[in-house]
């Protein structure tokens, strides 16, 4: 079990400190796997056009050549971003959008987005086993009670089951 320690506050009585029984949650800690740097892409090898926006947003998304879209003319990968209203924030977006895009098609299964993806499904994994072990905890802690309030042991009854299914 784990405690923890602290200092009681200098407007209590005694400046003593106390031991606080108080049960901490324990973690799973993955080693965090140092990422490659992005990559950059050469401006020369992007063609930019400013478009009108579609979908919610209402009548400014409409009217403004907001949304970016993005061509990488060596690899053919085009990307299109109008996630904001600022046409600066989407160029931005874009732009990382078709960096992870042709760093996937370059690198494959060791680029960053894959790593990330790694990464998010292992957690994704180890939360999982973690709720069933919960479930199954749960479950025993339930099957206890009911033996209790019907007056029986477990094992009893086992050997009971046992000896009728002889006879």
């Amino acid at each position: 079990m784990l405690f923890r320690v602290h200092r009681t506050p200098s407007t209590a009585l005694k400046h003593t400190v106390h031991l606080v029984r108080k049960k901490l949650s324990t973690s799973h800690v993955t080693a965090a796997t140092q990422l490659p740097r992005r990559l950059t892409v050469n401006e020369k090898d992007i063609e930019e056009a400013f478009l009108k926006g579609s979908g919610p947003g209402g009548q400014k998304i409409n009217k403004t050549s907001s949304a970016v879209q993005l061509k990488h003319v060596p690899t053919g990968i085009v990307v299109k971003s109008q996630a904001t209203r600022s046409r600066s924030q989407n160029r931005k977006i874009a732009r990382q959008n078709l960096a992870e895009k042709i760093e996937e098609l370059e690198k494959g299964p060791e680029s960053r987005t894959a790593l990330k993806a790694e990464i998010k499904r292992k957690q994704k994994a180890s939360k999982s086993k973690k709720a069933r072990r919960k479930y199954r905890a749960l479950q025993d802690n339930r099957a206890v009670e009911v033996d209790e309030e019907e007056g029986t042991d477990l094992e009893n009854r086992m050997e009971d089951e046992a000896r009728e299914e002889r006879v």
